[in-house]
């Protein structure tokens, strides 16, 4: 398999099933919530909202572009990572995986809504840090700091945003829907008014697609992790790219950058810009005259890689950093040029994508009444109302979506649950939600990334050790 020796490609198979396994944890962890609005207000049969729900987070995955599986993958910057032992990219995936499947197992066990997305990150950081306890210089290279900001201050957020945009999205349907139907709490059996059903439906239905989309992407971050990491020649490059396009990409870039003025760059900039126009020369040679990363040599591919990471990533720090002397079009062009130069190394194949949706679909529609009963009848005092239902699948739609858009992980867990806690706070106060279980969900959230970087480092030293 791909070159590999046995003992290789008996952990490379354990590594891949453990990242489908994850995902099929993820689909009946995480989507309990989005069909536990329809499920307790009598909205949809739970087997048809399982099954519902299951179809659309296969579609979202399918669909969802691979924005946030980018996003996963350069929390680790493998270009520093991955060296020429194999096993040490074993050790780093098992870790990894093991630490974040334990955390997802062990609060679905005992019907705590957890983050998913607190997991795995936490996972990924736990091993970056890690790296600070072995020899060699990788300092603070060994985790992308900057992209690791961006997707904890997300993180962070979408369980407050969640919970006060329900209570304002409560606040309007008071004001503008008089029924006073839809605020009690509903009769078994009975089915709530067709209008406000159709809107369950609807939202429910968005709730799983972005759920695909968002975390979906997550899985399949993961497994390109575990692809680049144990055969960095074979996935470095996307081989149906045409590398003289890229080429020229690049040389845009270098263009661009040879016109800026650097006196006016700081000096780790003036380094940056030295380092694009020397990285832009070693990748046209190596391209010139092929035509497909087939062409070139597996040993070379995952240093075209590294070239293409820090003329990119080098070009967007300086932009950022706002001292570089071109016009407006021409930061519009270099833009436009670094994001086409990203689709040689940021892409999954489409077995990938395939693997993931069935994992995280064929999830849903199994495990999922612990959640669901936590959801439905645990966060609040009473029962959640057909607007209370309404309003945090609403809010939660909204939150996955605007953040599959933007490329940036959140938690569906944290955007559904804050929401519902938002809009029984909304009806009653503070005093309608179980404290109990309120405080349960929050050291969840506070103790997620602390036990999974502790756990996902010890992991990796200990394997690491042994491999």
């Amino acid at each position: 398999m791909f070159g590999l020796d046995t003992t290789l490609t008996v952990f490379l198979i354990i590594c891949i099933v453990l990242a489908c396994f994850f995902e099929f944890i993820n689909g009946f962890h995480d989507t309990a919530n989005a069909v536990a609005t329809v499920i307790y207000t009598n909205s949809m049969k739970p087997t048809v909202a399982v099954i519902y729900s299951g179809l659309l987070n296969f579609t979202g995955v399918m669909f969802g572009g691979i924005a946030v599986a980018m996003g996963i993958v350069n929390l680790l910057p493998m270009d520093v990572l991955v060296d020429s032992n194999p096993y040490h990219g074993i050790a780093m995936i098992l870790a990894l995986l093991l630490s974040a499947i334990i955390w997802n197992f062990g609060t679905w066990y005992f019907g705590i809504p957890s983050s998913s997305s607190h997991t795995i990150i936490g996972s990924i950081l736990g091993i970056g840090l890690s790296f600070y306890f072995l020899p060699g210089d990788y300092g603070l290279s060994a985790v992308n700091w900057d992209k690791a900001k961006d997707t904890g201050l997300a993180l962070l957020l979408s369980p407050l945003i969640g919970f006060s945009v329900a209570i304002i999205v409560m606040f309007l349907f008071k004001r503008i829907v008089k029924n006073e139907t839809i605020y009690k709490e509903p009769i078994p059996g009975k089915k709530p008014p067709i209008w406000i059903r159709m809107m369950l439906w609807v939202t429910c239905g968005l709730v799983s697609f972005f759920h695909g989309q968002n975390d979906g992407q997550k899985g399949v971050g993961l497994l390109m992790m575990i692809l680049i990491a144990v055969l960095p020649g074979q996935f470095s490059l996307d081989t149906s790219i045409n590398l003289q396009g890229s080429s020229a990409n690049v040389r845009q870039i270098e263009n661009l950058m040879v016109k800026a003025d650097t006196t006016v760059l700081s000096a780790k900039e003036k380094k940056m810009h030295t380092d694009i126009l020397n990285f832009s020369k070693d990748f046209e040679t190596k391209v010139a005259g092929k035509f497909s990363a087939s062409e070139i040599p597996l040993t070379e591919r995952f240093h075209l890689r590294k070239d293409l990471i820090k003329i990119t990533k080098h070009s967007e720090k300086i932009i950022a950093g706002g001292n570089l002397s071109l016009s407006l079009n021409e930061i519009k062009k270099l833009k436009s040029e670094i994001k086409a130069t990203k689709k040689l190394f940021e892409y999954a194949p489409n077995w990938v994508v395939i693997m993931i949706s069935v994992c995280l679909g064929l999830g849903t529609m199994v495990g999922w009444k612990r959640i669901v009963k936590t959801v439905g009848e645990k966060i609040g005092k009473q029962h959640m109302s057909y607007a209370q239902g309404a309003s945090a699948e609403i809010v939660a739609s909204l939150g996955i979506g605007l953040a599959s858009w933007k490329g940036v992980p959140v938690s569906t867990t944290h955007m559904l649950s804050s929401g519902i806690a938002g809009s029984m706070v909304a009806k009653k106060g503070l005093k309608n939600l179980q404290k109990g279980t309120i405080k349960t969900i929050a050291l969840t959230w506070l103790l997620t990334l602390p036990v999974t970087i502790i756990l996902s480092g010890s992991l990796f030293l200990l394997f690491r050790a042994l491999l």
